[in-house]
């Protein structure tokens, strides 16, 4: 085993090292605020879902917090803007969301995986916590919506489990709910990673081991947010994006990957018969859909914590909000890259709408090559990884719409697509209990599915020459009226 200085930090091609030194780099920005003496009763929820609805408020830490030692902080916020987005990823941070997503897509499609690597030791374990002293109760944990069933630590979280039958370590993001000093519940949708690991110990009738880090690098954060293939270690594709091996640290009962720099794991294991209440939560798509029910949770073995922890808060609101915005610049750059590596030519934009929760809204730009081309696309971005979990309605569109612009979109759909001949119908397709639209009786009966509706507003192959053409000016003479007449758009100076 190495040290972590050696692995760690030998060839890190981002701007910072781990959550503080990101929080270094933001408050060089200037988007840093400390707020002091918030609970976490309702002031850290209630001031996070304003400051998550605001598309340029700041990151904030919450310190002094009624109740906690003073030092254990919680922050919010940290993906509210495309600049600090940028930043996580090592991207300049002037580029608009549409640019981004495309030099996000550049950067994954040119870096390759680098294995985690174990090291001896590291920051998080400042503290260790086994037996009778776990309590993880010390450590803050807000109710983020005002008709949450409980606490939820785990919203800027993610679960570490490993496939039984192949060694592959998965990090997933799924909510977790503060119980009591040694559990915590989490729920975990039909169909993810996690729940195929989950599924294979308890087909052997064996716990399942797993880690919880609820506070640690941004990076690792958003790798486990987001729809990597299956088998596709998140530890490995960050390293590839940051140019070396992460450092991580063998779980003491687990065996499971921990990551060295994290600022607090719990560490145990989920037994399949022993279950609490958990729910109800607000969800991303702005509901409470899935309601209150018993569910499986962490038996917690071991707490693992740096001095002065921060728990990272990453709840989902009504769409756009904060994860929206995020996930909308990557998932737009995952679709793309799906829809290359399907053979779907003349792709020049994608985008995953945040007002859909960047799932259930998705766009597609295409230049037409060939007869049933923009059925073709469609149906791929309906089922492909990225579209398949939870969608809704795809949108096809020529390559002059700016389909990141929900206007000219639905423009589009309002001027070129016909309802009786340009909508397809995709039933039975994969979606999830959070899913508002699935009715009781059937989440009553595990009928997890839905239908997707693919749009073609397209303007007609066959007679796309003929097609009106489009009132508004050329490029070129867009620049000369703005350079001759742009004055009059300005305010007049009182």
């Amino acid at each position: 085993m190495a040290t972590m200085e050696r692995v760690g930090t030998r060839k890190n091609l981002l701007p910072y090292d781990g959550l503080r030194g990101w929080i270094e780099a933001v408050q060089k920005m200037g988007d840093l605020r400390v707020v002091e003496e918030a609970d976490t009763k309702t002031d850290i929820g209630m001031a996070t879902e304003l400051l998550n609805h605001h598309t340029d408020a700041p990151t904030v830490i919450f310190d002094s917090i009624p109740g906690y030692k003073k030092g254990f902080r919680v922050i919010v916020n940290q993906f509210g803007t495309p600049a600090r987005i940028a930043l996580t990823f090592g991207l300049p941070t002037d580029l608009s969301k549409m640019e981004l997503s495309r030099r996000m897509l550049t950067m994954i499609e040119n870096s390759k995986p680098i294995p985690a690597e174990f090291v001896e030791d590291g920051p998080v374990l400042e503290n260790v916590q086994i037996g009778d002293d776990v309590n993880a109760e010390m450590f803050p944990s807000p109710r983020w919506h005002e008709m949450d069933g409980g606490h939820y630590i785990g919203t800027g979280s993610y679960d570490i489990t490993r496939d039984p039958d192949t060694g592959s370590v998965n990090l997933g993001t799924y909510r977790c709910m503060s119980m009591d000093k040694k559990s915590i519940g989490f729920y975990i949708s039909p169909g993810k990673h996690g729940r195929i690991h989950r599924d294979k110990y308890w087909e052997r009738n064996e716990p399942v081991p797993a880690l919880i880090v609820v506070g640690g690098d941004p990076l690792l954060l958003l790798a486990a947010c987001t729809e990597l293939p299956y088998g596709v270690s998140e530890y490995d594709w960050v390293g590839g994006l940051r140019g070396s091996a992460y450092p991580v640290i063998k779980g003491r009962f687990t065996g499971l990957p921990i990551p060295a720099d994290a600022e607090l794991v719990f560490e145990g294991f989920v037994d399949k018969d022993a279950k609490k209440v958990e729910g109800p939560f607000g969800e991303w798509a702005g509901y409470y859909a899935s309601g209150a029910r018993e569910e499986p949770f962490l038996d917690i073995k071991a707490v693992y914590h740096r001095n002065d922890p921060i728990v990272c808060g990453f709840p989902p609101q009504v769409p756009p909000d904060e994860q929206q915005r995020f996930r909308a610049i990557q998932r737009s750059a995952l679709l793309q890259q799906e829809m290359g590596k399907a053979s779907v030519p003349g792709v020049t934009q994608t985008w995953c709408h945040e007002a859909g929760g960047a799932r259930m809204l998705v766009a597609v730009a295409i230049k037409q090559l060939y007869p049933g081309h923009a059925r073709q696309a469609g149906h791929v971005a309906a089922m492909c990884h990225v579209g398949a979990y939870a969608g809704r309605y795809i949108i096809v569109v020529d390559e002059d719409i700016d389909v990141t612009n929900l206007e000219e979109l639905m423009w589009a759909v309002a001027t070129r697509s016909d309802p009786a001949t340009c909508i397809d119908i995709i039933p039975r397709a994969w979606s999830t209990p959070l899913d508002p639209r699935i009715s009781p009786q059937d989440k009553k009966e595990g009928k997890m599915m839905n239908s997707r509706a693919v749009i073609d507003a397209t303007r007609p192959w066959e007679w796309r020459q003929e097609f009106p053409p489009v009132n508004r000016p050329s490029p070129e003479f867009r620049r000369k009226s703005i350079d001759k007449w742009g004055w009059v758009t300005e305010r007049v100076k009182k």
